[in-house]
């Protein structure tokens, strides 16, 4: 009994080190005073005002372009390499995938420099198209993770009567595979997009002169009088992300076979 309440008085602290720090965001995005500090000085949003700002839209604007283009491509080459390793023996599976995971391994900040200095050696500029290719280095192991368990957690007894029934292999993915896919791809789109919309440092380095939003917001940082609006924008972009990955989780799980219990 003793035991059990330590194990959840510790749950409890956890929660609160990683949680209260952003609960924090939206109750000063709401304070009437250019100082982050307690006690509140009252209730405003003119915070919110701010972000009609012609700079920042454009930085957002970049962004989703940047979300889109890498939710896009990471889940097509996912979808594609989940079906591989789970549908067929392929010699050297396991290497390739911990090839495609390591990048999840690597601090952003170096994986940032080493996609800069070879973009530079080749000769190639930077610009929102280097920051998608920089992107789905990372946002591809996440997708290949969601559309394996997706891929092994449907009855694969589907796919065979469908080939008893005659239909050829791209047919009976179209008209089989897919649909039973299909919440697992946008659970795989939506957190992508999310990945790939608040990712900084890569961003940081290979963006050039075309700021994405984090990359905007960090250069706000500079100025004091504009911390409250970027408080402002960043509680946004908290509510927009839970929403997201909780739409995306729900998805993930939607026709995935769960184990019996007593079987």
């Amino acid at each position: 009994m003793k035991s059990s309440r330590l194990l959840f008085g510790y749950a409890l602290a956890y929660l609160a080190f990683l949680y209260v720090p952003v609960l924090v965001l939206p109750l000063f995005s709401l304070n009437n005073s250019a100082f982050i500090a307690f006690p509140l000085a009252g209730f405003t949003t003119r915070w919110y005002a701010g972000l009609a700002d012609s700079a920042l839209q454009h930085a957002l604007v970049n962004s989703l372009k940047v979300g889109i283009a890498t939710a896009l491509i990471s889940t097509l080459l996912g979808l594609t390499a989940a079906r591989a390793v789970t549908r067929y023996r392929l010699r050297g599976a396991n290497a390739a995938l911990g090839v495609i995971s390591l990048p999840l391994f690597i601090p952003d900040i170096v994986l940032g420099i080493s996609l800069l200095l070879l973009l530079g050696t080749l000769g190639l500029p930077l610009s929102l198209a280097s920051v998608v290719l920089g992107h789905l280095l990372i946002c591809v192991p996440f997708s290949l993770t969601v559309l394996i368990a997706r891929f092994e957690g449907f009855d694969r007894n589907l796919e065979e009567a469908s080939a008893d029934l005659g239909e050829d292999g791209w047919m009976t993915f179209w008209r089989v595979t897919l649909p039973l896919m299909l919440p697992g791809i946008v659970a795989s789109l939506l957190l992508t997009f999310i990945t790939s919309f608040d990712e900084f440092l890569v961003a940081y380095f290979l963006s050039g002169t075309e700021a994405t939003l984090p990359v905007y917001i960090w250069s706000q940082l500079r100025f004091p009088a504009r911390l409250p609006m970027v408080l402002a924008l960043g509680t946004l972009i908290l509510a927009v992300s839970v929403v997201l990955v909780i739409f995306a989780e729900k998805l993930r799980n939607q026709g995935v076979k769960k184990p019996v219990v007593g079987a």
